[in-house]
Parts: structure tokens; C-alpha cells; sequence
């Protein structure tokens, strides 16, 4: 009975002490759950060294300093009266309101693809002269631009040459020769050969097979795209001439500006070369399609020469102007811009402060638009915001966004 007792006691003991240790445990780790507050060190000249220990900075060598971080404010600081007049810090309310975009661009004069006329081989043939031999010449209409040799269009000139003899002739010779000269007419008019040329077959004593063809528009000769004693396909391209009465002007814009422009906007260009000179004009084209390198987008503007004062490769800038945009717009200094990200300092109540992300916009005059949805009644930091961010780095031993990129 004794043994039977002493058992009973040993494990009424044994029980006591185990939940006294299980109550301990409990209540240290309770205890450790409550204080999320942990030290590290840093410093004050290069904010991003962040250690677990005391020490130096690796940079530049000056004592670490001891900074708490509350992780139950990650994203929010807080600062005295003193500190936000010292920082400048300045917040208002912001709504939308209404603004003029007007942004410069430059970009280099250039042929106008549009007005560009092509000389071509009329028939297959050889060629055996060129009239003109330097690309920037000027052609008048009606010039001569090379002679040909053909042995299709001699056939078509003989068989003119032959009708036309025989016109005179009595009964349906004459009949039959007439509907063979306005055939062999028809077919030497396919060819390129002028009236003038056509008729000139009537008196010549003989047929030849070499013929000229002549300019049918005037322009500078922008290409040369064959030689003297070549082989020509019908078809096949002589010379480019070029209409340097209109000329284009190509530049690069930033997408978020290219989303306003439309067709026809208008622009006032000026030229490095003529300080004093401004000329209008209108946005002709807009690329559809943005380069993925750059993240830029073509627009071409069509600038009136008609004096050819202006040559292409010269440099110009285009002034856009667009007016009446609406939206939220704050100073550009206002907004933090990391390479993943942008970010605003927002008053959540007096004397604290808490960052919030934000898509941007255009920016024009030294503001810069905040697409993201803004609560009305929150005060954005206006002034000051850069100050925050370093207090904050500084205390926090982190980027304000470093857990919110992706």
C-alpha cells in the first residue's frame, strides 16, 4: 500500500512540474510574438548598408548606427513639427484640372516617298544613252532621259512605217492599211513614243531602231538605277525623280504624348539652319506600330518647300502643342521613379506619412500626370517628398517599395 502511494505522489509531481514548464513555454513564446521589433545598423552617409551587428561602414568607414524597425509600419514614417519644417514638407489636395501639353521634338528633313516618280524601260532593250548621270540633277518635264534600243518597238515602227504606204493604195489595201496604221499607232503609244515621234515615221527615210524617251514630270533625280550599255526589262526602273516641293519630317515620340496626337495636328517646325524661319504643319502619319527597344513611336509630319530652300538631311524641330488635356497633375519632384516603379508620399493623418504607388503619365511645364486613381480627401506631399524617402531609408534600412515590386 505504502509502494502504491509513493507512485501516486512521484507522478503527481512529475505531472505538476511538465505543465509548469508547458505554462513557461507558452507564455516566452507569447511573449516573443508581441515584439516584432528588431535592430540593425547602418549609416547615416550610405543609408543603403544595412548590418546585424555594430561596427564600421564598409564604404565609408564611420561608425554604424543603431536604428529599431516596426514592421507593423513598413510603409508609413513618422516625423515631428520640426522635422517637416526643416524638410519643406508641403501637402495638398489634389483634383483634376485642365492643361496644355506643348513638347519639342527634333528629327531630320527627308525625300517625300509619296512624290516620287520612277522612269522606266518602256520595252526590253538595251541602253544606250543616259542624259543624266548624277543623282541631285534636276529634270524638267519633257527632257530627255535616255534612248533605248528595241527590236520590239523597231517591228511596231516598221509596221506603222508600212500601213502608212500603203493608205494610198486602191480598194481593201487602202481600207486594210489604215486599220493596220491606228493598230501599230496604238502599240507604239503603249510604248512610251510621243505623237510627235509617231509621226515623225511618215518622213523618215528609213526606220530606226533607237528611240528616246523623254521625262513625263519634273524633279531631282533622287536614284540612277542603271548604266549606259545595259540590258533593260520591261519595266525595269531608269532613274527615281523626286518632288522636293514637299518634304518629310520623321521623329520618335514618347508613347505616353503619341496617345493624345491624331492626324492632322498641327505643329510649328524651325530649322537649326534658318534660326529665323517657322514653318506650320500637320502630323501626316502616325506609326502604329511602337519600337519594342526604344519604347518610342514614329510620327511623320509633311513640310511645304516650295521655294527648295529646305534640303533633305537638314535638321528641324517640331513644337506640338495639345491643348485641353484633363487629368491629376502634380510637380514632377513630387514623384519618386525607381527603374520597376513610382511612388508618392501621402499624409494618412497629421505628422505621418505613408508611400503609395502610382502609374504616371505625360509631363508638361514641370508637372507630370498621376493616372492611378488618388483618393480626394488624402493630401499628397507636393514639397519635400525626396526628404521623406531618405528619413525613411535611412530609418527603415529599406527601399519603400522593396516589397511591393514584382
Amino acid at each position: 500500500m505504502m509502494k502504491t502511494i509513493k507512485k501516486l505522489s512521484l507522478l503527481s509531481i512529475l505531472l505538476m512540474v511538465m505543465v509548469a514548464c508547458n505554462t513557461k513555454d507558452k507564455e516566452d513564446h507569447s511573449k516573443h510574438n508581441k515584439s516584432k521589433e528588431t535592430t540593425f545598423y547602418t549609416c547615416s552617409m550610405d543609408p543603403q548598408v544595412k548590418e546585424d551587428k555594430p561596427g564600421k561602414c564598409p564604404i565609408c568607414h564611420m561608425e554604424l548606427t543603431p536604428i529599431k524597425q516596426d514592421d507593423t509600419e513598413a510603409n508609413e514614417i513618422s516625423l515631428s513639427k520640426q522635422q517637416i519644417q526643416l524638410g519643406n514638407i508641403t501637402t495638398q489636395t489634389i483634383s483634376k484640372t485642365q492643361s496644355s501639353l506643348e513638347q519639342n521634338y527634333t528629327g531630320v528633313l527627308s525625300i517625300n516617298q509619296e512624290k516620287i516618280k520612277t522612269i522606266s524601260a518602256r520595252a526590253m532593250g538595251r541602253i544606250e544613252k543616259l542624259y543624266f548621270k548624277t543623282v541631285g540633277d534636276y529634270v524638267a518635264k519633257n527632257q530627255a532621259v535616255y534612248q533605248l534600243y528595241s527590236e520590239d518597238i523597231a517591228i511596231a515602227k516598221q509596221d506603222y512605217f508600212t500601213a502608212y504606204k500603203q493608205l494610198a493604195m486602191p480598194g481593201d489595201f487602202g481600207k486594210n492599211a489604215r486599220n493596220m496604221l491606228n493598230a501599230a499607232k496604238q502599240k507604239l503609244l503603249f510604248f512610251g513614243l510621243t505623237n510627235a515621234q509617231i509621226e515623225s515615221i511618215k518622213t523618215s527615210k528609213e526606220v530606226s531602231p533607237y528611240t528616246i524617251f523623254y521625262s513625263t514630270a519634273s524633279g531631282t533625280i533622287s536614284e540612277i538605277s542603271t548604266t549606259e550599255g545595259s540590258y533593260a526589262m520591261e519595266g525595269s526602273p531608269i532613274i527615281k525623280l523626286a518632288d522636293l516641293n514637299s518634304l518629310w519630317l520623321e521623329t520618335q515620340v514618347n508613347v505616353n504624348y503619341a496617345k493624345n496626337l491624331k492626324i492632322g495636328q498641327k505643329a510649328q517646325i524651325t530649322f537649326s539652319d534658318f534660326p529665323d524661319k517657322t514653318i506650320n504643319a500637320q502630323v501626316s502619319f502616325i506609326n502604329p506600330e511602337i519600337n519594342p527597344d526604344t519604347r518610342l513611336l514614329l510620327i511623320r509630319l509633311e513640310i511645304s518647300n516650295p521655294n527648295l530652300q529646305l534640303k533633305p538631311g537638314m535638321q528641324a524641330m517640331a513644337k506640338l502643342t495639345q491643348s485641353n488635356l484633363k487629368g491629376l497633375y502634380i510637380p514632377v519632384d513630387a514623384v519618386i521613379r525607381e527603374e520597376n516603379a513610382s511612388y508618392i508620399w501621402v499624409e494618412k493623418r497629421p505628422g505621418v506619412f505613408e508611400n503609395v504607388m502610382v502609374e504616371t503619365g505625360i509631363e508638361t511645364n514641370g508637372m507630370i500626370e498621376i493616372k492611378s486613381k488618388i483618393d480626394s480627401t488624402k493630401k499628397v506631399v507636393i514639397t519635400g517628398a525626396y526628404g521623406i524617402n531618405s528619413e525613411y531609408i535611412f530609418r527603415k534600412g529599406s527601399d519603400p517599395m522593396e516589397g511591393m515590386k514584382m
